[in-house]
């Protein structure tokens, strides 16, 4: 393993820190809190020492001081000291499992997904901030494969899978990861010829509030939108205006403020294609989706709201991060970085993950 030692690097992305000034120093609406962000003027991303090249598409920050990811090599890490430090508290014989996403509940409850064919796919969970993991979960279907998953709260949560018998498949729990149950499909959808899921970020399952969920995808002749009122019981489809048609193409990050407001991002992932129409934005739920006016310039696996902001929101890929300040409908880059996903906290902080062990926090210390 390749450490990155105990110095932190800070990126050169003034062009964040000025954007977030601007933005969050704005007097509060009436019902916003006003957030601690405010006094980010030398804001930037900042790189932390997790002494791991694995790459981590799962990312669970939970507030300013502790943090999950969850990535290649069965590798799980954890942070209660913002940053600074990380611990190695992958589960045990896990080294072959891929973990995309991870769930966090606080300091010592979090779950993570495996993905792959089979019983590659499987639920881990813990109680102890990862001193010891139990399999809650282990998919017997060869034809299913597990993307992504989110929790509404503490207790009910979602994972899906990539269509089976022609349908995407939808497994539940109401005890916080301990149990799951596959739910009937009758209310889904038929999946398009080729389409599926895509577990680039961990965000291709993503909620908001106490029931509503949204499902991304890509590889069918559209990218389309999945929602569900309830829970995940019934659900409606709708076109986006991201390029599809390719298994490469589609939807790969969803991300929601509130049941109406919501930005995807994606395009083609291949690095020797382009991707001229990244971003599309929502303000009904996802019934319809805008495309962006300046989408983000290339392919984007994860997107963000930045805290207590109508109107912030970072893209990140594995060619940079984007900045928008106009709710999605327009992206300027930001930083050249490489990362995969990128999560906010409702306490104020920002964070990031992708390839060769990167994880960095935005903001100044």
């Amino acid at each position: 393993m390749t450490s990155m030692g105990n110095t932190r690097r800070m990126m050169s992305v003034g062009l964040i820190g000025a954007a977030l000034a601007l933005t969050l120093a704005a007097p509060a609406r009436a019902g916003e809190t006003p957030t601690a962000a405010t006094d980010r003027n030398a804001a930037s991303w900042e790189l932390t020492p997790t002494g791991t090249d694995a790459r981590f598409r799962g990312l669970a920050p939970v507030d300013r001081r502790t943090a999950w990811a969850a990535g290649s090599k069965g590798t799980v890490l954890r942070t209660t000291d913002g940053g600074r430090s990380w611990r190695n508290v992958s589960p045990a014989g896990a080294a072959e499992l891929e973990f995309r996403d991870v769930e966090a509940f606080d300091a010592r409850r979090a779950v993570v997904l495996a993905i792959g064919e089979g019983e590659a796919s499987r639920v881990l969970r813990t109680e102890d901030g990862g001193a010891t993991w139990t399999e809650s979960f282990r998919n017997t279907d060869p034809r299913a494969f597990y993307d992504c998953m989110t929790f509404f709260d503490r207790r009910h949560g979602l994972a899906m899978s990539d269509p089976v018998d022609g349908k995407y498949r939808i497994l539940a729990t109401r005890d916080g990861g301990r149990s799951w149950q596959v739910l009937p499909n009758a209310g889904m959808p038929d999946a398009l010829p080729g389409e599926a899921g895509f577990a680039a970020s961990g965000q291709c399952l993503v909620s908001a509030g106490p029931r509503d969920v949204w499902l991304a995808t890509g590889g069918g002749a559209t990218a389309r939108v999945l929602h569900s009122a309830d829970r995940g019981l019934t659900w409606t489809a709708s076109v986006t205006p991201i390029p599809a048609g390719d298994p490469a193409r589609g939807v790969f990050g969803l991300a929601f403020r509130d049941r109406a407001h919501g930005i995807a991002v994606g395009g083609d992932y291949r690095k020797d294609q382009p991707s001229p129409q990244a971003g599309a934005v929502t303000g009904n739920g996802g019934r319809g989706w805008r495309a962006s006016a300046t989408p983000p310039p290339a392919y984007r696996s994860g997107v963000a709201w930045l805290p207590h902001s109508r109107n912030a929101a970072l893209a990140v890929g594995p060619t940079g991060t984007d900045l928008t300040t106009d709710g999605g409908r327009t992206w300027r880059t930001v930083d050249t970085g490489s990362y995969d996903t990128v999560d906010c906290t409702p306490d104020g902080s920002c964070w990031a993950a992708g390839e060769k062990g990167r994880i960095a926090r935005l903001g100044r210390h």
